[in-house]
């Protein structure tokens, strides 16, 4: 429980999900404490079990300011979630839980965010090169989707600059990449590196190089592996096939990662988020993802210099939204 006094200043943070919503209190030094998690479709809109987290933890006496991070487009009053029937108004929101201060972050905005504040044990390094401090940050982040954003430091405050850079045409590098290419056309009028880069990319993957590998499938269900599935088959030798997915996912990733580095100047390195590539550490750091990251013929010097990171930190959202609302209150 935490303790609060009457006009007590707080810094109240949230990550939302389509799932699941996490809250906690940061300090002015990003340290987070009471956080609790809430299954979100357990509560008919988001101010009920924000109110609920701050009658548990006896903070509706408190000033809070609120900076929450959640999974859809923040641009507008009016917010309505992709993957959830909550519908709110961000002014009323505010003014219904009596709040100081309320601030709309999108998820992968407190991601990137979170970046300059991570320890070394809530990451790991890949390969070599070292990072320049207060220079260009890139991440991008295979899951659902392919999320990329990049950060900039302007008078030592760091700014998030988003876009869908996940969508950006896939270029083929390597034979099999062609071949997966090829594959993919078959069946898609445009192939981005979202199409290979997320959890359906390696379900995508697998499944083009079943009929590159001329691999006749006598049960249906071989072919609707998940991509957790063909990770599990890669990483415990079961199955050739599934290695080779995750092999070439790797790959590809590193390509695009050392592409995010020189659009982006990212000398102060590019980092790897999201649900995916965190249960595989090991496995990367023996794939050909450094390699290709580093393969970009004349300015291949530049990134040999570019360290590369995946972010294991188990609550970057919410680490990122406390980076964020300090920044500002």
């Amino acid at each position: 429980m935490i303790n609060s006094q009457h006009s007590q200043v707080v810094n109240l943070v949230a990550d939302i999900g389509g799932t699941n919503i996490r809250l906690a209190i940061t300090d002015k030094d990003n340290n987070l404490s009471g956080i609790q998690t809430y299954q979100c479709k357990l509560f008919p809109q988001l101010s009920d079990v924000i109110r609920q987290y701050l009658t548990e933890k006896e903070l509706l006496t408190s000033s809070i300011n609120a900076c929450l991070a959640i999974a859809c487009p923040v641009d507008t009053d009016a917010i309505a979630m992709t993957n959830l029937p909550w519908k709110f108004s961000q002014k009323q929101l505010k003014a219904e839980l009596n709040l100081n201060s309320l601030t709309l972050i999108n998820d992968y905005t407190a991601i990137a965010m979170a970046i300059p504040s991570l320890r070394d044990d809530q990451k790991v390094k890949i390969g070599e090169g070292e990072s320049i401090k207060n220079n260009p940050i890139a991440v991008c982040g295979p899951g659902t989707g392919l999320g990329v954003a990049n950060l900039v430091n302007i008078n030592d405050q760091w700014h998030c600059l988003g876009g869908e850079g996940g969508h950006i045409d896939f270029a083929p590098v390597d034979d099999l990449d062609v071949l997966i290419f090829e594959q993919l056309k078959k069946i898609k009028k445009r192939i981005s590196y979202e199409q290979l880069l997320s959890g359906y990319g390696i379900e995508q993957i697998y499944q083009a190089l079943l009929i590159i590998n001329n691999v006749q499938v006598s049960e249906p269900q071989s072919v609707k592996l998940t991509a957790k599935d063909i990770s599990t088959n890669a990483l415990n030798n079961s199955c050739d096939i599934c290695n080779q997915a995750l092999a070439q996912f790797c790959k590809v990733l590193g390509s695009f990662a050392g592409n995010l580095a020189l659009t982006t100047g990212s000398t102060g390195g590019v980092y790897i988020a999201g649900g995916i590539v965190p249960r595989f550490v090991e496995y990367v750091q023996e794939s050909g993802f450094r390699e290709r990251f580093e393969a970009k013929g004349r300015m291949t010097h530049l990134n040999e210099q570019t360290p590369t990171y995946i972010i294991t930190e188990s609550q970057p959202g919410l680490l990122g939204a406390a980076a964020f609302i300090n920044q500002i209150v």
